[in-house]
């Protein structure tokens, strides 16, 4: 039981923030059917950023809590930056052009952003200042740290902050409604573009502060780190229902207890040989089970094409 509530814990950890970049790409998507493959970079752009900030702020007299807060306000506005740059000068262009040159692209520009990052920050691994003091708290024999509670509580505030725009806001109607047929939201007075340009934007604000947990819970950046981090939150996406908020969150959630629970279980049974090492086989082998008998995932709905 112990080692049960304990992969709980880390399970929804690591959930957590695959639903926060999980919305990222459900958002582009819905909005435009476009899989941005480029978010997973968006998101180690995020962690590289706050990186340079917390490292530069980490001998200072500054609490260190501010000095996370910090880096995170910077990451966001250049994530921001970069998720608007992204759509106006690559995507824009090929909004009418067939399905698969769109997918290169984003293919193309992941690339692009991990070559910047390797210029800027090097190839090596980049060690986050351990400045927090961990703080542990015992529930039922589990340890949860402080980090992960602030994690947890950071992305359910995220989450439910977006779900609000979305559906209480006339920003949100314009949104919901250029997914529904831009061409007749456009009729209706909505600058299709700057809705999408906009939806960009809060997809690489998130990107940013998951960019942010990540280097902070694992304590490592690398300019490498989005790719696997952005499969995964994908993959996330696709099991919730791609194109569904609470699919995302859903799907998100659901992937990191599985991982955790398949490391967790799986290792102790061979002396952590393979748990470890096969944690990302458990996520994927439940996302192809997902696909083989639901195809449009748990809370996705089965609809056809648009004509």
């Amino acid at each position: 039981m112990d080692i049960f509530l304990q992969q709980i814990i880390n399970g929804l950890t690591l959930g957590s923030v695959y639903a926060v970049v999980a919305l990222g790409y459900t958002m582009v998507y819905g909005i435009i059917q476009l899989i941005n493959f480029a978010h997973g970079e968006v998101v180690m752009i995020g962690a590289m950023v706050a990186f340079s900030v917390i490292t530069a702020l980490a001998g200072t007299a500054l609490p260190p809590v501010l000095i996370v807060l910090a880096g995170v306000l910077a990451a966001v506005p250049v994530c921001m930056l970069v998720g608007y740059a992204m759509e106006r000068i690559a995507y824009r262009p090929l909004r009418g052009a067939p399905r698969l040159a769109p997918l290169i692209t984003a293919i193309g520009i992941s690339i692009i952003l991990q070559h910047v990052a390797l210029l800027v920050w090097s190839r090596n691994p980049l060690a986050f200042p351990q400045i927090i003091p961990l703080v542990s708290f015992d529930v039922g024999g589990a340890i949860i740290t402080g980090v992960q509670i602030a994690i947890i509580l950071t992305s359910v505030l995220m989450m439910v902050g977006l779900t609000l725009m979305v559906y209480r806001t006339k920003l949100g109607i314009a949104m919901r409604a250029t997914s529904q047929n831009p061409q007749i939201a456009g009729l209706m007075g909505i600058d299709i573009d700057r809705i999408i340009a906009f939806t960009f934007i809060v997809g690489a604000a998130l990107g940013a502060v998951a960019g942010v947990m990540v280097g902070t819970y694992y304590g490592v950046a690398h300019y490498t780190m989005g790719s696997l981090l952005g499969l995964k939150a994908f993959s996330a996406a696709v099991l919730g229902g791609i194109g569904n908020l609470a699919g995302a969150m859903l799907g998100g959630i659901l992937l990191g207890i599985v991982e955790a629970l398949g490391a967790g279980y799986i290792g102790d049974l061979t002396n952590n040989v393979f748990g470890s090492n096969y944690q990302d086989v458990f996520a994927f082998l439940v996302l192809i089970a997902v696909l083989v008998f639901r195809p449009s995932g748990l809370l996705g709905e089965r609809v056809g094409d648009r004509a």
